[in-house]
């Protein structure tokens, strides 16, 4: 679980997201690092009994900085208002599928997956489908993913209009090829954070996405 004064922190944060301000609450920002970095630990200990391929994963792997690049963005806003959890066996710069926990006041989240792979492992994922088809639908029908996550997320800009190249418009699985970004996600209560029991609940809610992972890396790995 988190403290609430963390969760106090980003809210004060997100109304007076300047320099000056964070300076002048460096001793409250160090208290967040230190819960945030403690509740990433807390994950780890409890998922890499149950999926080994994270056992050589530590902290580090798994948490962002706060501040945001803005070299791209119009929003030149210098600190990101929310923690990110991104627990992969691929970490962060690898492609890969894993597991994500996003805490923001009124926008907190936990789900996994492959967000946007690169054209060549997109590829892969596609083919996958395309040839184990019936192996995905397996997974997505499964009580508890329908449960927990219902299905894989859309919108418009993952989502192709029509079907990608060298495929069939009337390919069973088209409506799964069309996409480009495969995750699923479920709100969270921001309340739940802070209770005792956050970690297991918040782990079991991961290990749904498993199989569905375990797919994804299998279209990225196998020969």
């Amino acid at each position: 679980m988190l403290s609430k004064d963390t969760l106090e922190f980003l809210t004060d944060l997100k109304a007076n997201n300047n320099r000056d301000w964070f300076l002048d609450n460096k001793k409250r920002y160090e208290f967040v690092k230190k819960d945030y970095h403690q509740l990433v630990a807390a994950l780890l200990e409890a998922l890499k009994p149950l999926n080994p391929a994270l056992e050589m994963l530590e902290v580090k792997d798994c948490t962002f900085r706060i501040n945001r690049d803005v070299r791209f963005s119009k929003d030149k806003s210098p600190y990101k208002t929310n923690l990110g959890i991104w627990i992969s066996a691929g970490s962060k710069h690898t492609e890969a599928s894993g597991y994500y926990l996003h805490i923001e006041n009124e926008n907190c989240f936990v789900g996994g997956g492959l967000y946007c792979p690169q054209p060549e492992q997109l590829q892969k994922i596609r083919k996958e489908i395309h040839f184990f088809y019936d192996d995905l639908v397996e997974i997505l029908e499964d009580k508890k993913f329908q449960s927990t996550y219902k299905n894989l997320n859309r919108d418009e800009a993952t989502t192709l209009k029509n079907p990608p190249k060298g495929y069939d418009k009337e390919d069973p699985a088209i409506e799964f090829l069309k996409l480009k970004s495969f995750t699923a996600t479920q709100k969270i209560d921001s309340k739940l954070i802070t209770q005792k029991d956050f970690v297991p609940i918040i782990v079991e809610k991961m290990m749904v996405l498993k199989p569905f992972n375990d797919f994804i890396d299998r279209a990225l790995y196998t020969e």
